[in-house]
């Protein structure tokens, strides 16, 4: 897959786009668009399948975006969907239907986000007065398929969006479901930041001769690459909490950031950590706007010290003083762990990164430090005696400061 080089001068008026969605990204400030918006626009416009492969912030949503308006009759009546979104959690849910609605401000596009913990009601009289483009999380749109409150048999572009990160949240089944019950001469678009062998699967069975398109990430510049020590730690399953525990007392760090892979994980690993007298903080898809605002709050104030969180939920996060991130769990993707532990280590301050490895997934360290170039150095958990030793050193410190 060969990744794309942007075209300096490209404009948005190369792309084969109408006047219409032209004049909306003028008044928008949209001024050139991103290598992934400019390798994808124009295969998508065409119809083909495709596989991409780009990370959040590259611009992909209005890759897939302003193809699907492209190709939305103008004053179209039919009250079933043309186009179908895919996306992992609620947020992103809300996120990618207003910029569809924003794009297609001028050909009066009617888009309707559906997701849990929303009143079903209004989704019922959204979808009777008719939509164009739904925006949805998998399991409420099959909850709408099984009701039969949602018919896909107009539907002519489905678009799996973050597909790894739906994948990680065990969708695999719902999106099967799904994808069956749409037309089979339907157009799908795959977007996913990283492309473990299950997105290939998905691929194989649901996408016919896909386009495969790859737009990197911008390179590191030589002297800017985290500073960050790694480490991991091999642990059994049931001995996690407590490992994590002990490896958290021993670093005592200033601000970690602890990824999970699961909601579940994130709501019992938080809790565990505050029962162990840690000042721990959720963060996950299931989460209002209000309330990130609120554990951010926290985070940035020193009154929490670690933040518990998926990786969806983390995607944009800055936080200054962050001293350690924590792997719950080997990421899947070598990709996903250099993300992640790039967010330590920044402005010349160095950063620790721990990993906690099942015995099984000690071979994922080895491809991870392949891809890195970096050593990741094993190390025994620490026991009762180190802790004491620990503390004992701090106490120390604290009376000689």
């Amino acid at each position: 897959m060969p990744p794309h080089a942007a075209d300096e001068s490209a404009r948005f008026t190369d792309l084969p786009l109408r006047p219409e969605l032209l004049r909306v990204l003028t008044d928008l400030g949209y001024e050139e668009p991103t290598p992934i918006q400019l390798a994808t626009i124009p295969p998508i416009i065409e119809g083909k399948d495709l596989l991409g492969q780009a990370a959040t912030g590259t611009g992909k949503t209005a890759a897939f975006a302003l193809p699907i308006l492209q190709r939305l009759d103008a004053g179209r009546t039919e009250p079933e969907p043309m186009a179908l979104v895919l996306v992992p959690t609620r947020e992103l849910a809300m996120q990618v239907s207003q910029a569809i609605q924003k794009y297609g401000r001028e050909l009066g596009a009617r888009v309707v986000p559906i997701y849990g913990g929303q009143p079903i009601g209004r989704q019922l009289r959204a979808l009777d007065e008719g939509v164009d483009v739904v925006v949805a999380t998998p399991g409420r749109i099959l909850d709408h398929l099984r009701r039969g409150t949602l018919s896909l048999h107009r539907l002519m572009t489905l678009v799996l969006d973050e597909a790894d990160e739906m994948l990680d949240m065990g969708f695999a089944e719902e999106i099967d479901a799904i994808l069956d019950a749409t037309p089979e001469n339907r157009q799908t678009v795959l977007f996913s930041a990283t492309l473990p062998t299950r997105i290939d699967g998905i691929a194989n069975r649901h996408l016919r001769n896909p386009l495969r398109i790859q737009i990197g990430a911008s390179a590191v510049v030589p002297g800017e690459a985290p500073l960050v020590r790694q480490v991991a730690y091999v642990v059994a399953r049931p001995y996690k909490p407590a490992a994590l525990g002990r490896v958290l007392d021993v670093h005592a760090p200033t601000a970690a950031l602890v990824f999970c892979r699961t909601r579940e994980e994130v709501d019992e690993l938080t809790e565990t950590l505050n029962a162990r007298g840690y000042r721990a903080e959720a963060l996950h898809g299931g989460m209002g706007q209000e309330q990130r605002d609120r554990v951010m709050g926290r985070l940035r104030s020193g009154t929490a010290d670690l933040l518990v969180a998926t990786d969806v939920a983390a995607r944009g996060l800055d936080v200054e003083h962050l001293s350690h991130v924590v792997n719950y769990n080997v990421p899947a993707a070598p990709e996903a762990y250099v993300h992640r532990i790039g967010r330590v280590g920044r402005a010349g301050r160095e950063g620790v990164a721990i990993t906690l490895a099942e015995p099984r997934e000690h071979r994922m360290l080895t491809s991870i430090e392949r891809t890195t170039g970096q050593r990741i150095a094993v190390e025994k958990v620490p026991t009762v005696a180190d802790l004491q030793a620990r503390r004992l050193e701090l106490t120390r410190a604290a009376l000689q400061e």
